[in-house]
């Protein structure tokens, strides 16, 4: 068994580092100069930048694993914050350390922002949610039979149960961007009850919020890159692959220039590829191979979100009331106070999740708007020294109800997909990325033992 695994972000990686783990060889190609897909490190005005400020929760327990197995320490890597929803002077809730699910619970009942009535509301709400095991039920409208097809929007879950517009605006719809980079009213309220599911149901801390300290592709890729290589795998980056062809005991791998290692562009035969590109990157190498023509299909479906972070340099002494907080109705969602979370006095990261107004206007124009609220919001007079907008245009999948994603195993037995978007429980984020990708190892390693 001798695998490629094409695309070095955290779904390829987490594959590449489940087979090195047993033996098998491995080599990844990555058309970057780095590694980390759509969560890596960015150089800007010698700052280190992400090219997104994502964060892990508690519960994502594969990926926080892989960053131990590689060589992380949790510990150090992260600021760890128990939950906190604060929308900066109209709402703030603070989960207090008690076992789950009565530390969500109590933080329901102590909200600020919203009436006793509201919280009262928002925590049956939560009781039915866990009493129902976090599963839709059926039929739904006369929809459905409790599986495929019983999916709804999250917008039409809360009517369903009663959840005012206070509760959707202050608690739910950030939640359900957070969570699915998808607006309330397109979003799949099933996807948004696994993750409640598994963030708030189990064990306290799985609601933990993890705020990396370190880059994203420092934080595992490059960690993983150098636990496949030490165990005799071959990480191949600026080496993108062209053409990809079926053989009749194996598949052959065309890559565009010559990469590291190779004297030439030129071809190579592997056993099996897993292929981990992001779905437009990856239909577009698949579609000549005859036989993928449904996955093709379903990839293309898909529709995409976008993700944009404003990044503000600001004089050091300047900082936010806490590490990470939310504004509401503004432009910017979520800020990151980079000072307190990883000791780049002075930065500040905006979050905007999702599509919306901010897409109308021009970078500058947008970096202007998150100056003006800071200043609103917290009084900062000062000028930042340099902004940089960064917009993943496609950075997520759109999770809508009822959402017909590719499994792993393709139609042809010797190849597999890897990424965020393919078939399972979550939404399109890191823990998502990583299952998969360790699914598709789990795969191969089950089919040397048949």
């Amino acid at each position: 068994m001798n695998i490629a695994i094409i695309g070095g972000g955290y779904a390829g990686m987490a594959a590449a580092v489940a087979l090195a783990e047993r033996g098998i060889p491995v080599t990844l190609f990555e058309s970057a100069r780095q590694l980390g897909g759509r969560a890596r490190g960015v150089l800007h005005q010698d700052t280190q930048l992400d090219n997104g400020q994502h964060l892990l929760l508690g519960c994502y327990r594969q990926t926080l694993n892989l960053i131990e197995q590689v060589g992380g320490n949790l510990e150090q890597d992260f600021l760890r914050l128990p939950l906190q929803l604060d929308l900066h002077g109209q709402f703030a809730l603070r989960a207090p350390r008690l076992p789950a699910p009565f530390h969500l619970l109590v933080a329901l009942l102590r909200a600020q922002g919203i009436s006793w009535t509201e919280r009262l509301s928002a925590a049956r709400f939560m009781l039915t949610l866990r009493r129902m095991n976090f599963k839709l039920p059926s039929p739904i409208n006369g929809r459905g039979d409790g599986g495929e097809g019983s999916d709804m929007t999250v917008t039409e879950l809360l009517a369903r149960y009663q959840q005012n517009p206070a509760l959707v605006q202050k608690l739910w719809e950030p939640l359900c961007i957070a969570a699915l980079n998808t607006p309330v009213h397109k979003a799949s309220a099933q996807v948004l009850l696994n993750v409640l599911r598994d963030a708030l149901h189990q064990k306290r801390a799985d609601s933990d919020m993890l705020l990396p300290r370190i880059d994203f592709t420092t934080l595992f890729p490059l960690r993983a890159a150098n636990y496949v290589v030490q165990r005799g795998g071959r990480v191949l980056t600026s080496c993108g692959v062209e053409a990809l062809r079926t053989l009749e005991h194996g598949m052959e791998i065309t890559t565009a220039q010559a990469c590291p290692e190779q004297s030439r562009r030129g071809s190579s035969v592997f056993s099996h590829v897993i292929c981990a590109l992001p779905p437009v990157t990856a239909a577009k190498l698949l579609r000549p191979i005859a036989g993928l023509a449904p996955v093709i299909a379903q990839i293309e479906a898909l529709q995409q979100q976008p993700i944009y972070t404003v990044y503000l340099q600001y004089p050091t002494h300047v900082r936010l009331p806490q590490p990470m907080l939310g504004l509401h109705q503004r432009f910017s969602q979520w800020l990151f106070d980079k000072g307190q979370i990883a000791g780049q006095h002075g930065l500040i990261a905006s979050v905007i999740s999702a599509e919306g107004l901010h897409q109308q206007l021009s970078r500058d124009e947008l970096a202007q708007k998150v100056i003006a609220e800071l200043t609103d919001e917290f009084g900062i007079t000062d000028s930042p020294t340099w902004y940089k907008v960064i917009a993943e245009k496609r950075a997520t999948f759109a999770c809508t109800p009822d959402l017909q994603r590719p499994g792993q195993q393709t139609p042809l037995p010797r190849l597999l997909l890897a990424g965020d978007y393919t078939k399972g429980d979550y939404p399109a984020t890191l823990e998502g990325a990583v299952q998969s990708g360790l699914r598709c190892a789990a795969a191969l390693l089950q089919s040397t033992k048949s």
